[in-house]
């Protein structure tokens, strides 16, 4: 891993649930430790409402998040790239970490269905911050 802070991009198709869940657990659980981008690969134009609602839930607050377009410069720019469901959309550069996370999407879902897909996030969000060597917060 580098010596400098550590950068994780994550993608998916409308950056409107999947990823911006990730990306914000894992500013949240990281307290600034690592760069965080999230992005998608045709985004739409307001982020899930549920998956606010459900991350509101735990204290995280994402109601001022928007879709972001994927570039080139994104993936380059970081260490680790995190797919969910959009991997062929996504280049690919020498040197940097590839992971495709396969969950269930939340789209169109109630915030009772995606209860469970947040907690899996942060589950895997803990893993991730242990790959990279650090402490999750509390």
């Amino acid at each position: 891993m580098p010596e400098s802070k550590p950068s994780v991009l994550f993608v998916c198709v409308h950056n409107v649930g999947h990823s911006q869940m990730a990306a914000a657990f894992l500013t949240h659980l990281s307290e600034g430790r690592v760069e965080v981008r999230s992005t998608g690969s045709a985004p739409a134009d307001v982020v899930n409402s549920a998956a606010v609602e459900a991350m509101a839930e735990v204290g995280i607050d994402m109601s001022a998040e928007t879709p972001k377009v994927l570039t080139t410069e994104a993936v380059q720019a970081s260490d680790v790239v995190i797919t969910m469901g959009c991997a062929d959309t996504c280049p690919v550069f020498p040197g940097k970490t590839y992971l495709d996370w396969k969950l269930d999407d939340p789209a169109g879902q109630g915030v009772d269905a995606v209860r469970p897909i947040r907690d899996e996030f942060q589950r895997r969000i803990r893993g991730l911050l242990e790959d990279l060597y650090i402490q999750p917060r509390f």
